[in-house]
This record gives structure tokens, sequence and C-alpha cells, in this order.
């Protein structure tokens, strides 16, 4: 079973796009054995995207999925349950809401993702 790494809580953030960065930052250091940080090759596999809503706190209220590839389709619950298992992504409750947020999953051949935002 991959290894996983407990992060302690999140920082609270100012903006959205501080909100997008640390939660991807959080994805990669949550899964290091399902993610990758080098540059994304040209050729994926597949590249789920998701909208995710936070509540205050910074847990997840709710994860919808915006774009499912045609292949290799296992890739969307990847996505959706390593978002689940990476928050809480610290307090959103001094952002304007909606605390929601889109995010691209850039998966290669191997089933490892990237989160779009880090690329």
């Amino acid at each position: 079973m991959p290894r996983r790494v407990k992060l302690g809580p999140a920082a609270p953030v100012r903006s959205h796009d501080e909100l997008k960065r640390q939660m991807a930052r959080r994805l990669v250091a949550t899964h290091p054995e399902e993610s990758y940080e080098s540059r994304a090759p040209q050729v994926l596999l597949a590249v789920p995207v998701l909208q995710i809503e936070l509540q205050a706190d910074g847990s997840v209220r709710r994860v919808i999925v915006l774009r499912e590839p045609h292949q290799a389709r296992e890739t969307v619950q990847m996505a959706i349950d390593a978002v689940r298992r990476a928050a809480p992504f610290g307090s959103v409750q001094a952002l304007k809401q909606p605390w929601v947020f889109t995010e691209s999953f850039l998966f290669d051949y191997d089933k490892r993702f990237k989160p779009r935002t880090l690329e």
C-alpha cells in the first residue's frame, strides 16, 4: 500500500489563488507515491477536471466532475479520493464566497497525478 504523509493543519489563506496553490501543494505532499512534481509529459494518460467546494474550515463540502476522460476513467475517482484525503485545506472564512475552485489533474501513464496549478 502506498505511504501517505499526514500533514498538520493548513494555514489560513488570503486569496483564492493562494488557496488553490496551497491545495495543490497539499495534494502532492500527502500523496508522494501517487503524484509527481516534474514537468508534465507532453502526452498524458488522462486529465480529469474537478470542481471543489469547501466549507468555512477548509473541509470538502462537495466535489463535482466537470470533465471525465474517455480513457482511464478510474483516474476520476483517484483524483476525488486524493482531494478528500488531503483536506482540510485551511480556513477560508476570510475569503469572499463562494469557496469553489476548479483543478485539473494531469495523470501520466504510471497513473501518477500533478495538479495543473503546479505546472
